[in-house]
């Protein structure tokens, strides 16, 4: 099996404890490390001593990390051998994975360029700039090591970390042990392009030396559900990376039929898994012919191996597939199941399931049942109408809205639990370089000090 090591500020660490890493399918393929706590925060405390290298030195060590990335043979294995692996481990179908993998090297290969819009038009970026004799703001880090607690659902999470780097963070990883090979790739590439032991390491832990990295560190990017959000919601130190509970409201003023492929698209792209996937599609009118087109779209998506190319759902051993049908069906009670519970779980023969998707039909737009969010494209379709206002809304990561109502759109740019309003039609995943996600990450891990200097 691959041997999943530690990186970290001494090197490779091969633990004694171990944890087997399996296929959706239940087949072993590695072991991963597992560091304790007490070497967690002996590597921390080297990184916080060890000084950023200069500026020139980490864009061009960040542009070289992405092509080893995705050329390079890391761990014994070449960029087509990581990409199978990984999809057999997450279940994400090979497709979406080789898509999602390039993705992260494209990220990491423009990270300097993905932070300068955070940064103030009137704020220098060092304080060594001209304008600083006359007294200005700083563009400075919060601190100097953070800390990322990645999730295991798909390698794109990799992408956005990396920013650190290029303003100076040392940067503490600890893996999903889910899917802990992109970040072990990239960890690895990022040292092998220039970046010290110390810039950058690797360390999978259990909770409690979960809990000893965001201790040491001094700022966190944490990723999980709302027991997380609550759990560090009075922490200003910690990021959380919640729920997407992505949503699509069409108004009146359009019909539903001009943007159906968009909407299907929003729900069942890259496997249904991502926080970008819609989780609710609002319409103001009847929304019942509308939830019959959406079923009859996503029924006609095949149930396939993660390791075939045409692979779309993802996939769970069958014991915890079974169990994500069930917890639906709880959740479902009192909707109308166009695609239910019952539909969900194809078991494929290998001792894993794909998930097919599920299509609910409510009356009245229950926020309950509208932020529930599962690993799968799983979509409660509602109406929605003038008098239910923001409230079915609110909490959503992103929000597409097909409208002429220009008063709507300032509503929900004025909303704070609505973070990206896409208007017109844009699917929920849409992304561009220029467009913060959950915000910009530098808006968490920068600030503005005066400096006046002679």
């Amino acid at each position: 099996m691959a041997a999943i090591d530690a990186l970290g500020a001494d090197g490779e660490y091969r633990t004694r404890n171990r944890e087997v890493i399996a296929t959706t399918a239940g087949t072993p393929v590695a072991e991963l490390s597992l560091v304790p706590a007490l070497y967690v925060a002996r590597t921390i405390n080297a990184q916080r001593k060890a000084v950023p290298l200069p500026v020139a030195r980490r864009e061009s060590a960040l542009a070289k990390a992405a092509q080893i990335f995705r050329t390079g043979v890391i761990g014994g294995m070449d960029f087509a051998g990581y990409v199978a692996l990984t999809s057999r481990i997450s279940g994400v179908p090979i497709a979406v994975t080789r898509a999602a993998a390039h993705g992260v090297a494209d990220a990491v290969a423009h990270a300097v360029d993905a932070v300068r819009p955070a940064q103030p038009v009137g704020a220098a970026g060092d304080w060594r700039e001209e304008r600083t004799r006359t007294g200005a703001a700083v563009w400075t880090r919060r601190g100097e090591v953070f800390a990322v607690h990645a999730a295991g659902n798909g390698a794109g999470v990799h992408g956005t970390w990396p920013q650190a780097l290029a303003l100076g963070y040392r940067v503490a990883v600890r893996p999903s042990r889910r899917e802990p090979l992109t970040a072990h790739r990239l960890v690895n590439a990022l040292r092998q392009a220039g970046f010290r032991n110390e810039d950058v390491t690797f360390l999978p832990t259990d909770h409690r030396g979960a809990d000893e990295i965001i201790r040491a560190a001094d700022l966190a990017l944490v990723y999980g559900g709302q027991d997380v959000v609550d759990k560090y919601a009075g922490d200003s130190t910690v990021l959380v990376n919640g729920p997407g509970r992505a949503k699509i409201l069409i108004t009146a003023s359009h019909d539903w039929r001009d943007h159906l492929d968009m909407v299907v698209e929003s729900i069942g792209s890259l496997g249904g898994m991502a926080c970008v996937n819609t989780t609710a599609v609002l319409y103001e009118g009847d929304p019942a012919p509308l939830a019959a087109a959406v079923a009859e779209r996503l029924s006609a998506i095949e149930p396939m191996p993660t390791d075939d190319e045409r692979a779309v759902l993802p996939t769970q051993p069958v014991a915890e597939a079974r169990a994500i049908a069930d917890y639906l069906a709880v959740k479902a009670a009192g909707a109308t199941a166009l695609r239910g519970a019952d539909q969900v779980v194809a078991v494929l023969g290998d001792g894993c399931a794909a998930l097919r998707p599920a299509v609910h039909l409510l009356t009245e737009p229950d926020v309950d049942k509208l932020n529930v969010e599962l690993p799968f494209p799983c979509v409660w379709i509602s109406p929605w109408s003038r008098g239910d206002g923001l409230e079915p809304l609110r909490k959503s990561l992103v929000i597409t809205v097909i409208t002429n109502d220009d008063s709507l759109i300032d509503g929900l740019l004025g909303e704070p639990t609505v973070r990206n309003v896409y208007r017109g039609n844009h699917p929920t995943h849409y992304s561009a370089p220029s467009i913060p996600h959950d915000g910009f990450l530098a808006d968490f891990l920068m600030c503005n000090k005066g400096f006046v200097r002679d």
